[in-house]
């Protein structure tokens, strides 16, 4: 590239000592001339500039041979100008130079960019704009001519993140970026070197952690398909057998979610059958014996049965199951399933159907509308509300704490998995299962219940245990398991025991968790 724009610079500074030889030799020719009409160096410049530029005034006109061979050059030059300047307004027009000159004037707006155009990228901008009509939405591709429009405002610009921020010149808040494809941060040229631009990073992925550097971060689009799942439908109190159908991506994920998320009462026991391949799961999560039982189903805790039979072996759990969860990866199988089941069963419960498409009578989830918004892939209100536990947490107890900044990934994790049970609290409280979403009088009601009824000791302690059971199954999903001193490097801590054997002063940290609901009425 400099090699290039020196031979640019080199070719410029040749023509123009050209171009005022020229002007020189006409000048020089003319002057001496009586009837001549160009008498000085601005004569003869005006002159040229009237000539190249095909305009022919008349006002002035070379009357020497050698002052009309000048002339001649002129008239040559200027048809080659023409069409040289003819052509670099078609270029700007039709290449990414007007883009990026019209982005010079929305610099103070927010600025997304996304890697390539596909469904999930055109989902997610769509989302973003309904919520922020103050954006530029800019996709790094050049527009396909049988693409049809978006309906949102938009810039098709075949460059890199790189030159967009050295568009936006640091005005208004930082570009963010989005690679859609799965682990795109790994293949995608547009990726290199986005650590180090002022930028905040969003790349989807199959496997790996949420956080690579200071400003990478990735999402899984099936964890966010689980999250959205379990808030749209939540599990009721009613609800003791669950069969999730299909154990591939969508079903680890739907599972996770369950084990993470899914407690509201101290004394359930819910039977979770799962149908498909599960031996690299439970190899990976070996402390799960700890909060489940494994194998054989429970009625003092919740169970969770694996089975390597294909489920049409299973007529009696079908037709008895108060929920089948249908969450194959392959959508078109799942349909098939879907089918067969109204088809030859006698359904008690409710079929849930993954589906990338609406469907009218059936109740599904996971299209690309639920999955793709701001809040899913960049979880804002979600980190919010864990950094508030955190501190909350920091207040409350008498020990050394971390700051959100000094923690690690995944006691972020942890605190994050107390923010995504917040809704379920709220349900809890206000004694509410329909609920699946809050607003601040939502809140702030669910929080005026919890001070008042928590006044009743044995209410309190039901709190505190409730999320006492939260917090173990969070960290014996991760092989955590006892210890007497807390050690993080052997995965052990002295608060993974029964509720009754924690101190009192361990027992009040579970309030962080319910507290928290009197920050975020005064927030949402």
């Amino acid at each position: 590239m400099k090699r290039r724009n020196k031979i640019y610079l080199h070719m410029s500074v040749i023509l123009l000592i050209i171009y005022i030889g020229l002007l020189t030799i006409l000048c020089l020719s003319e002057h001496t001339d009586s009837q001549a009409t160009i008498r000085s160096f601005s004569d003869a410049f005006w002159y040229s500039l009237v000539t190249l530029t095909t305009v022919g005034y008349g006002d002035l006109i070379p009357v020497t041979p050698l002052g009309q061979a000048v002339g001649v050059v002129f008239l040559l030059l200027s048809a080659g100008i023409m069409m040289t300047l003819f052509g670099a307004v078609i270029s700007f027009i039709t290449s990414e130079g007007l883009p990026l000159f019209l982005l010079g004037f929305q610099r103070k707006k927010n600025w997304y960019y996304f890697a390539d155009y596909g469904d999930e990228s055109n989902t997610l901008a769509e989302n973003i704009y309904k919520e922020d009509p103050n954006t530029v939405i800019i996709f790094g591709e050049k527009r396909d001519d049988q693409m049809e429009f978006p309906d949102y405002p938009c810039f098709f610009i075949n460059t890199s993140p790189a030159r967009i921020v050295a568009c936006k010149k640091n005005i208004g808040s930082k570009c963010k970026v989005f690679l859609m494809k799965e682990n795109d941060i790994g293949a995608n040229s547009r990726a290199i070197d986005l650590h180090k631009l002022p930028v905040d990073v969003y790349a989807r992925t199959t496997n790996g952690q949420d956080h690579l550097s200071g400003n990478i971060r990735f999402f899984h689009s099936y964890d966010c398909c689980a999250r959205q799942y379990w808030r749209s439908k939540p599990l009721c109190s009613s609800e003791n057998t669950i069969v999730i159908i299909g154990f591939g991506n969508y079903g680890r994920y739907i599972l996770e979610r369950a084990i993470l998320t899914n407690i509201i009462s101290v004394d359930q026991h819910v039977a979770y059958h799962i149908f498909g391949d599960a031996k690299e799961f439970l190899a990976m999560h070996s402390h799960l014996h700890i909060m489940f039982s494994l194998g054989e189903q429970s009625d003092t805790t919740d169970s969770l049965i694996f089975h390597d039979e294909p489920w049409e072996q299973h007529h009696t759990l079908m037709e008895q199951a108060d929920r089948i969860i249908i969450c194959t990866d392959d959508v078109p199988e799942g349909w098939s399933i879907f089918w067969h089941l109204n088809k030859y069963y006698k359904i008690h419960g409710q079929i849930h159907l993954h589906s990338n498409r609406e469907a009218p009578g059936v109740s599904y989830f996971g299209t690309n509308e639920e999955i793709y918004t701001p809040n899913q892939i960049m979880r804002t209100e979600l980190n919010k509300t864990a950094i508030m536990i955190n501190e909350i947490f920091c207040r409350s107890v008498s020990y050394p704490t971390h700051t959100w900044e000094e923690l690690d990934d995944f006691h972020r994790e942890s605190k994050i998995a107390a923010a995504d049970h917040i809704l379920m609290k709220i349900r809890i409280l206000l004694k509410d299962e329909t609920l699946t979403s809050y607003s601040s009088d939502i809140v702030a009601k669910a929080y005026l219940e919890y001070c008042k009824s928590k006044k009743d000791k044995t209410m309190q302690e039901m709190y505190r245990k409730l999320d006492h059971i939260r917090w173990v199954r969070f960290y014996s999903f991760y092989n955590w398991s006892y210890g007497v001193a807390r050690h993080d490097g052997a995965r052990q801590h002295p608060m993974l025991c029964p509720y009754k054997d924690l101190t009192p002063e361990q027992k009040k940290e579970r309030d962080a968790a319910w507290e928290i609901l009197g920050s975020i009425a005064m927030k949402v």
